[in-house]
């Protein structure tokens, strides 16, 4: 089984958009973790299904017309590097 493994900068990401978008709709960022979090635990099945990263080694995955999941993916894990908005100037 392939593991997925969340950096402590992707989690600061995670939390930092979270709180963003609470202080306006708490409902709106619970959805949006938790797609986040879904579309992130199938990363196992198909790591390849996403575009390439704009740094070597990486791929990037949109959640949300807003959000990119920027990983990398090895033969025996997912490392999940970053959480950014797609308006975000990367890297």
């Amino acid at each position: 089984m392939t593991a997925v493994i969340w950096t402590r900068r992707a989690r600061l990401d995670a939390a930092s958009i979270y709180a963003f978008i609470a202080d306006d709709n708490t409902a709106a960022a619970d959805v949006l973790r938790s797609r986040i979090f879904a579309r992130v635990a199938d990363l196992p099945d198909f790591p390849l299904a996403h575009r390439a990263g704009r740094l070597p080694g990486t791929r990037e995955m949109v959640v949300h017309p807003n959000y990119i999941v920027v990983y990398r993916a090895t033969e025996t894990s997912i490392i999940i590097l970053r959480i950014l908005h797609s308006a975000r100037n990367w890297p």
